[in-house]
């Protein structure tokens, strides 16, 4: 098989798959990461945090006693190929307006590009869990892009060339206009968000001399392992 039959092949699988799609209504998202993930998760199920581990995007965390806990380099453990891609998909996902920018700045301002595309890469899965969890495609799409990437699946599949679909490929500039300023509101609303829970979490009681930082106190069953971050879906 050629590889010209191989990209029709997927990219007719692609379009007779309603997960694919969906995931690929995440900016920066294109077939290759939306099919290899599926191809390596099968049926979704679980919560974030397995599918997280199953991708090996989990943070080792080393803890001495009582100390606070640390965390390291991920995993590495379940799928290569799933991981690879997701990583690589966020160098242009992290470009686009909208949460997952703002996340990606937020974390390299701390610990750096790596790190920080790394945790994006977590990001990115977890958000397609709740996508497909939820059965919904992605609050902050940019319709204009979705449209592109579902007609060059068509064209690849093999579908003729319509006049009547000529204009996906230019977009009115003030659409694409409205889109981008929309994504960048979510990108706002989503840095506001993680300022005032870190805020409210520094004034608590028994809260460390670091902002967001619990103490290190022992906490009870129901509370121990809980993330300090706030982790809506993006």
């Amino acid at each position: 098989m050629s590889g010209g039959q191989v990209e029709r092949l997927i990219a007719r699988e692609a379009l007779a798959s309603v997960e694919i799609r969906r995931l690929m209504t995440v900016p920066g998202v294109n077939v290759i990461v939306a099919a290899s993930f599926m191809a390596a998760i099968g049926d979704i199920d679980g919560n974030p945090r397995n599918l997280v581990g199953y991708l090996g995007l989990d943070p080792r965390v080393r803890q001495s006693g009582s100390g606070p806990a640390s965390h390291g380099r991920i995993s590495k453990q379940g799928s290569v190929r799933a991981r690879h891609v997701l990583v690589e998909s966020c160098w242009s996902a992290v470009r686009q307006p909208g949460p997952l920018h703002a996340f990606y700045q937020r974390v390299r301002a701390r610990r750096g590009h790596s790190v920080a595309i790394v945790a994006a890469a977590r990001k990115l899965a977890c958000l397609f869990w709740v996508l497909l969890t939820r059965e919904e495609d992605y609050a902050y799409a940019q319709p204009s892009l979705t449209r592109k990437k579902l007609r060059q699946l068509e064209i690849t599949a093999g579908a003729k060339y319509a006049p009547e679909g000529a204009g996906i490929w230019h977009a009115n500039e003030a659409v694409r206009q409205a889109e981008r300023e929309l994504a960048a509101q979510a990108e706002v609303a989503y840095t506001r968000t993680v300022r005032d829970y870190h805020a409210t979490q520094a004034t608590k009681p028994g809260a460390g001399a670091t902002p967001g930082r619990a103490s290190s106190g022992r906490q009870s069953g129901k509370h121990r392992g809980r993330a300090t971050v706030p982790d809506p879906a993006l």
